[in-house]
């Protein structure tokens, strides 16, 4: 009697399973990459009945949508055979050339070849972390940390270790701790992660006292620092702060993106590096894309050459700061028993709600009341941060924010009545430590 192969590849050997026949044939790294229950509700989220509070998204309503259109149609008809083709795997030099002029703002004096053009700044953490990471090498990140780089890290299967911050950023006596820790049991760290200005998720900027205090930390144990700086320019009050890059031009990697000063859609990113180390970005950028895409490229030139972009970039500021404002208006009439920072740009607040809830066993219960946010454990990777909230402001309107932040504080209100019944807001995670990554417009 003859049988039938059950195919694919026999089960792949028969380590396969009956939703997944190629399940034993995945490489050890991508068995972390398992996304949580949470990202259904995100879905469900993104409803136009839903206020989310959770997205990471620019207002690009604010954008002047026809002189972009004019620039474009420009463009295509006097350099559209070049936009379409193949570029530069380092990226497009008239491009590498503004955003020398972009950095310039934030203190940072380098020349074009120091620069790699890539697709958004997550493209950027990925190089950096593919050509530093050996799995079980230690990267040390803030407490909480940007869910999109935590991602990354995991994927690499990088050992992240946390190091607290408070409201001046990342605290110095708590990295030379732990980088002094984690030498003495022989752990070998590679990296510093830190997102210095208005921080995702917590909202806090690492004060200028603080930022060579760090780099001389880290140079001392031999750590590279990333300094990871998507929101610098969009501060409410004042000039930008100097970049960390600006103190030390070897001992640190700038990632830089337009997808919060300009469109994301682009996936327009680049990373100021040392000659070196800029190399090996660019072989295993090659490598992965072969190159960036020249229209994006060509197209965020002719933007910033044709634009005013510093304009519109202050008509962000003013914009994002109205929506801060009503946020934190309403968290105060609406949520007085949480706590919260205030935010001095940027997108997000970090709220830390009342003892004995659970952010992530209470998410279900808010959509269901037609409003979303991103629980705290999101930006942990040991998954703990369950009583904090990330809410994001930068999308909704003032009075969306105000509406969703009511629908919020009915929801925390009902879940501290559950507390007061039951003793427990709810089931708690089965898994702390599973990859909660909320989608590319949520992050």
């Amino acid at each position: 009697m003859s049988t039938t192969p059950t195919h694919p590849a026999q089960s792949a050997a028969s380590g396969g399973t009956r939703l997944d026949p190629w399940f034993g044939a995945y490489a050890e790294r991508a068995h972390g990459m398992r996304a949580s229950e949470i990202r259904a509700l995100f879905a469900v989220a993104n409803r136009p009945e839903v206020v989310s509070l959770a997205g990471g998204m620019p207002y690009l309503e604010g954008l002047p949508l026809d002189v972009i259109a004019d620039a474009m149609q420009k463009l295509v008809a006097t350099r559209g055979t070049t936009a379409l083709q193949y570029g530069s795997g380092q990226g497009d030099e008239s491009l590498r050339e503004k955003i020398v002029d972009v950095v310039r703002l934030e203190g940072i004096d380098c020349h074009p070849d120091d620069v790699v053009v890539t697709t958004g700044s997550q493209q950027a953490l990925d190089l950096v972390t593919r050509i530093f990471i050996d799995p079980g090498d230690v990267i040390v990140a803030e407490a909480p940390s940007y869910v999109g780089a935590l991602g990354v890290f995991r994927s690499y299967q990088a050992d992240i270790v946390h190091v607290p911050l408070d409201e001046h950023g990342l605290i110095p006596e708590a990295l030379e701790e732990s980088l002094t820790r984690l030498a003495a049991a022989g752990r070998r760290v590679k990296l510093l992660y830190t997102v210095p200005n208005f921080h995702n998720p917590a909202g806090v900027t690492l004060s200028v006292e603080r930022r060579p205090r760090i780099l001389e930390i880290a140079q001392r144990f031999g750590v590279l620092v990333i300094e990871d700086n998507p929101y610098g320019l969009l501060g409410f009050d004042g000039d930008p702060l100097p970049a960390m890059r600006s103190l030390d031009d070897q001992g640190v990697l700038y990632l830089g993106s337009f997808s919060k000063t300009f469109a994301p859609g682009y996936r327009v990113g680049w990373v100021v590096a040392p000659h070196a180390v800029r190399e090996k970005l660019v072989l295993a950028s090659e490598s992965a894309i072969l190159c960036p895409s020249n229209a994006s490229q060509l197209a965020i030139a002719t933007y910033l050459e044709t634009c005013d972009w510093q304009g519109q970039i202050k008509q962000f500021r003013e914009l994002y700061r109205e929506r801060r404002d009503a946020m934190i208006g309403a968290l105060s009439e609406h949520l007085p028993s949480a706590s919260w920072n205030v935010p001095n740009g940027g997108f997000y607040t970090w709220v830390k709600l009342p003892d004995g809830l659970d952010a992530r066993s209470m998410l279900p219960r808010a959509v269901t009341a037609r409003v979303a946010y991103v629980p705290g454990t999101a930006f942990y990777a040991d998954g703990t941060g369950a009583d904090h909230v990330r809410l994001s402001y930068c999308f909704p309107t003032p009075e969306r924010i105000r509406e969703g932040v009511r629908r919020f504080a009915g929801v925390v209100s009902a879940e501290r009545e559950l507390v007061d019944l039951f003793g427990t807001s709810g089931a708690q995670d089965a898994d702390l430590t599973d990859v909660e990554n909320p989608g590319p417009n949520l992050a």
